[in-house]
């Protein structure tokens, strides 16, 4: 018998099952029914349990934790380079003491440094900043820092911070990621994928960047990974159109464009009833979200409705781009319901040498970030936001306690002991934790590893770490891998 012909209805019919028919049937019954939900706004709002999936058709839509929050937003002021903690928090009157010394080999013995000529036989290097104790808890700030020394005693200083990897693109990613390996989602995709966002008009995780580049390793920095792209985070221009090719085309009404997104959304919806692809949601979604942001947007850098109080206190100079800037926009945008806001400042890498000295240039650095983050605690705190805010301070890695071989002073890449900083959001303020040596060298005592400082924000946030997974090629992945322990000393 010759086969049937594959236009042969009969054949055709014959050869279709109930399964087959409905999951093609996107004019039928099934994508009435969606159109109509789509409609009447019931699917914007879909809410899963953290960690269960995305919701069909907004993926961003709020919805609990595993357990009540402390905070409900991140700021995180991600300080790209690696600053010298020997030359801001970390004080070491002994490393002082020795400065020039050789380093005692059982220090450096069988360790690893991004430059191994110019560390290994170098001498020790004491700071040349003047440290002084400041506030009622009397913490160890140098004078690089005159404006993050007044608010101490609401920070948390974490002096034990430890990571994996000496280069400044893996560690960029195992820090946001916490993995070094490209493919896996940053920390602000998982929380926007385990809790969504409060804003309807913006995006949920939002990248600001600041200084004379971006960072070593770009976009995988804040990229979703395996998780779908709706949680990837959406980089915002300081000034000017804060994305670019938002604007409406000239000619075009806004009609005209409602029409066009509607057209779009209805050839979406029709395909995602024929394949249940996650992503066609996250297209609809995009298209969505962009419309509201072309007024939302703009809306949010223009700072005409901010008091010359306001501006003062973050030292914004009138259109001109800063790390200031994005601090301020940084507070706008958690009042506007964003789960996740990031700020990249560059370039911390003092190795020495032309534009990366630790006298003049690391100044500047200090300068340009120094006012900002102080403002951004401070007018979260008279805001009452401060409460549910918590705002995030620190590098990939630290310093080594041992100058380089350059032209100029410098210090090389170290992942055993640098210092971070935490504000708001549940944790402690007023204390330091954690312990270097007397060179600054190794963690005594509360040592905090890269993987124990993700599980605590997830906890702050009413995420369990070890519960908040996406199942992707046969494993159930999550942020901290098969590692993380809360840091209680940190909890409020």
């Amino acid at each position: 018998m010759p086969a049937p012909s594959p236009f042969d209805p009969a054949s055709c019919l014959s050869q279709a099952t109930r399964r087959h028919f409905f999951s093609r049937c996107a004019v039928g019954l099934g994508g009435i029914a969606l159109a109509s939900m789509f409609g009447d706004r019931k699917l914007l709002g879909a809410t899963t349990p953290a960690g269960g999936g995305s919701p069909l058709v907004n993926p961003m839509a709020p919805h609990p934790g595993h357990f009540p929050a402390r905070a409900k937003n991140v700021i995180y002021l991600f300080m790209a380079g690696g600053p010298s903690q020997l030359e801001l928090f970390d004080y070491k009157p002994k490393l002082i003491e020795l400065n020039g010394q050789p380093v005692p080999a059982s220090l450096i013995e069988g360790k690893r440094f991004a430059f191994m000529d110019s560390s290994h036989g170098t001498k020790l290097l004491g700071t040349r900043r003047a440290f002084q104790q400041h506030g009622r808890s009397g913490a160890w700030v140098s004078d690089l820092f005159p404006h993050t020394a007044k608010i101490v005693d609401d920070i948390t200083l974490v002096h034990s911070c430890a990571a994996n990897l000496f280069n400044h693109a893996p560690a960029k990613l195992f820090m946001n990621t916490g993995s070094g390996q490209f493919g896996r989602p940053s920390m602000g995709s998982w929380v926007t994928y385990g809790l969504g966002s409060e804003s309807q008009n913006l995006p949920g995780f939002v990248v600001l960047q600041s200084g004379p580049r971006g960072p070593r390793g770009g976009a995988v920095n804040w990229g979703s990974g395996f998780l779908p792209t709706s949680f990837q985070g959406v980089p915002l221009r300081g000034n000017g159109d804060p994305i670019l090719n938002l604007a409406t085309p000239a000619g075009v009404s806004a009609a005209r464009q409602r029409q066009t997104i509607d057209a779009i959304r209805d050839l979406n919806l029709q395909r995602a009833v024929e394949t249940g692809d996650a992503e066609i949601h996250t297209r609809i979604a995009a298209y969505e979200m962009a419309s509201r942001m072309q007024s939302s947007a703009p809306e949010l850098i223009d700072l005409k409705g901010e008091s010359e109080a306001t501006l003062k206190l973050y030292g914004i100079e009138k259109d001109t781009p800063s790390f200031a800037r994005n601090c301020l926009l940084a507070r706008r945008l958690v009042e506007r319901g964003s789960r996740f806001v990031q700020l990249y400042h560059t370039n911390w890498d003092s190795h020495g040498g032309p534009g990366e000295n630790l006298q003049s240039d690391f100044e500047k650095v200090c300068r340009e970030v120094d006012q900002g983050q102080a403002a951004l605690v401070q007018d979260l705190k008279a805001r009452g936001l401060l409460k549910d805010t918590l705002v995030v301070w620190g590098g990939e890695f630290g310093r080594t306690p041992m100058g380089e071989n350059r032209d100029t002073t410098g210090r090389n890449h170290h992942i055993d002991a640098f210092t971070m900083w935490f504000a708001g959001g549940g944790t402690k303020p007023g204390i330091s934790i954690g312990e270097t040596d007397e060179l600054g060298f190794s963690p005594v005592a509360d040592r905090a590893h890269v993987h124990d400082i993700h599980a605590t924000i997830m906890h702050l946030l009413g995420l369990d770490h070890k519960k908040l997974t996406f199942r992707f090629q046969g494993r159930d992945f999550r942020l901290t891998d098969v590692h993380g322990e809360l840091l209680t000393k940190l909890l409020a």
